[in-house]
């Protein structure tokens, strides 16, 4: 018995590392599949009431070009505000020059050779491929919406279609999870959507009061900023809290004032962080916050950005579908997926 359950245990950690091996090497193939599936389930309700009442190619129709807006009003924010940033930046190069003499001395007073190191490693042939980084990356990010487009538009065609034939499978317990975990699943991506933009537009909003009382120039832009990275658990609010404190140093040029920066906005990203947005969210989106930091981790080591944004919603899901079956429902108590009272709603 304790041989066949030491197998089974070593097996399992073999599948395991198997599904993230093949998951890693296949992103361009399975990255554009998971965040669909995200986006429909967070528009199909509009999808269901629509096609009520219209034709549903004209119903589709209206829900596509309002998640087309949708991600491009998020998306020309984001330019927007970094976009001020780099100008400001540009523009008043040689305060921050000055902020880089000022290390790279203390540093050379230390023993470190910054500017050997910058000689070394960043020059024109640096910049040259930074540059075709950037521009191939680019290719590859609109490559990718156009992908996540036609997988939206194909799901929810087929999402009717597809719930039948689970209904209509011989395996009953086997339709009754799927359907089952499906239909909870989409839920709770609505749920933390809905949280998830409330807690942004929050922080956001604080992080521009915040920095405007601070005397922090682009005080709208740094709360733009906070918004869009808010999205990210854990790395998206730490980044957001970053750039402004180094911006304060070369503004103010006083470490006082930056360490009163970096200390502001880390309140107001622990308060919501820890205290509202729990609140906010209450038990049905409850994980454990090790392991939300080690799925932003690993999808963002597997995927990239996409990873980062969409890694909490994926451990959402697969807790959510272990709390469906007897067997594995141990693993979504343990790790704080509490199963919801009542039946899901679709």
């Amino acid at each position: 018995m304790t041989a066949d359950r030491g197998t089974r245990t070593a097996l399992a950690i073999l599948a395991a590392i198997a599904v993230v091996a093949a998951t890693w090497i296949a992103a361009p193939v399975f990255a554009p599949v998971a965040f669909a599936l995200f986006v429909i389930a967070i528009a199909w309700p509009l999808q269901r009431r629509l096609q009520s009442r219209l034709p549903k190619l004209v119903a589709l129709a209206i829900v596509i070009l309002v998640t087309v807006v949708v991600f491009l009003a998020f998306a020309s924010v984001i330019v927007w505000g970094f976009g001020r940033v780099g100008r400001w930046v540009v523009s008043d190069a040689g305060r921050f020059q000055l902020l880089y003499d000022q290390v790279a001395d203390w540093l050379e007073g230390h023993g470190i050779a910054v500017a050997g190191l910058w000689a070394d490693h960043f020059n024109v042939a640096w910049l040259v491929r930074a540059m075709q980084d950037v521009i191939a990356r680019a290719n590859t990010t609109l490559t990718f919406w156009l992908v996540v487009l036609v997988y939206v538009i194909l799901g929810l065609i087929e999402v009717d279609d597809a719930a039948e034939r689970v209904r209509a499978l011989e395996n009953r317990e086997a339709a009754r999870i799927l359907l089952s975990g499906c239909a909870e699943t989409a839920a709770k991506f609505r749920r933390y959507m809905l949280v998830r933009t409330g807690m942004s537009v929050l922080t956001g909003a604080l992080v521009w009061v915040f920095a405007a009382l601070a005397g922090l120039p682009l005080a709208a832009e740094w709360g733009v900023i906070a918004f869009a990275l808010n999205y990210i658990p854990f790395i998206g609010p730490a980044i957001a809290t970053v750039f402004p404190t180094l911006f304060a140093l070369a503004q103010f040029a006083s470490w006082e004032a930056a360490l009163a920066v970096f200390a502001g906005l880390n309140v107001i990203q622990f308060v919501i962080g820890s205290y509202v947005e729990p609140r906010v969210s209450g038990t049905a989106l409850a994980v454990s916050p090790f392991i939300v930091l080690f799925a932003v981790f690993l999808w963002t080591f597997l995927w990239g950005v996409i990873g980062a944004f969409i890694g909490v919603p994926i451990t959402i899901a697969v807790l959510t579908f272990c709390a469906q079956h007897p067997s594995s429902r141990w693993l979504a108590d343990v790790l704080g997926a509490r199963r919801d009272r009542g039946r899901p709603t679709t």
